[in-house]
């Protein structure tokens, strides 16, 4: 069902490729619990963990990402998300499985009866969070209240257009940098920089067209701006099969 091909594997730690499974069941709720009531959600919360993706496919359909990850230690890997959208329900919500990268890299994400946003984007962050985890030793309830914040304080929100099918479609785009004041700095200095960049488009089926994280590397010697990234891994909409 899959082809991927891999430049440097480089897998999370099995005890937290273990412990995905029970993150993904509470991340959605953690994630969005950034607003006390309704009227507080940002536009940013709404487009990510309030929006019925998936009601622009037509079962059964799988979705296909490209996932790319590029490491300046060379530790990068190419690979797939498949969503596999089986069946919708009277209420518009999906019936759906996921498989989240391969092999000692994959992510278990528990099928979904009543889906109504796509399991891509939720495992993306989680992916990322536990990357985060590995890397500096923090909690990953740390590195959700961080992303949670930013979205409900500090995201940009932009209206964009992308290449999809041969044609310009609008989409949305939502910028975060949930790092920038974070008060554990001097813990993680090489991430504060750190930016999530997520582009949506109605146009696209299941709505997510492009996911990505970037560490920027430090400006050249007498230049201003961040270097060539540390570590970007993005997540790219390839297109659909039955």
């Amino acid at each position: 069902m899959n082809t991927h091909t891999c430049l440097m594997p480089r897998p999370l730690p099995r005890p937290a490729r273990a412990a995905m499974a029970a993150f993904l069941a509470t991340a959605a709720m953690a994630l969005a619990a950034g607003s006390a009531t309704a009227q507080d959600i940002t536009a940013a919360e709404k487009l990510l963990f309030q929006t019925s993706h998936l009601q622009n496919v037509a079962a059964p359909k799988v979705l296909r990402y490209r996932y790319v990850r590029q490491d300046a230690e060379g530790a990068g890997f190419s690979d797939e998300v498949l969503i596999d959208v089986a069946a919708k329900n009277g209420d518009g919500s999906a019936r759906v499985s996921s498989e989240f990268l391969h092999g000692e890299r994959q992510l278990p994400i528990p099928a979904v009866q009543e889906a109504q946003g796509n399991p891509a984007l939720l495992g993306f962050l989680e992916r990322d969070i536990a990357e985060m985890k590995r890397l500096t030793g923090g909690s990953t309830s740390y590195f959700r209240k961080r992303i949670r914040m930013a979205l409900a304080e500090h995201a940009r929100v932009e209206d964009v257009t992308v290449d999809y099918d041969g044609r310009q479609v609008r989409g949305r785009k939502v910028v975060i940098q949930p790092y920038l004041d974070d008060p554990m700095a001097g813990k993680m200095p090489k991430f504060l920089g750190k930016q999530y960049v997520f582009i949506l488009s109605d146009a696209v089926p299941g709505s997510v067209y492009r996911l990505s994280a970037t560490v920027p590397g430090a400006a050249p010697a007498g230049k201003d701006g961040a270097g060539a990234a540390l570590i970007e891994e993005t997540m790219t909409f390839s297109g659909t099969k039955s």
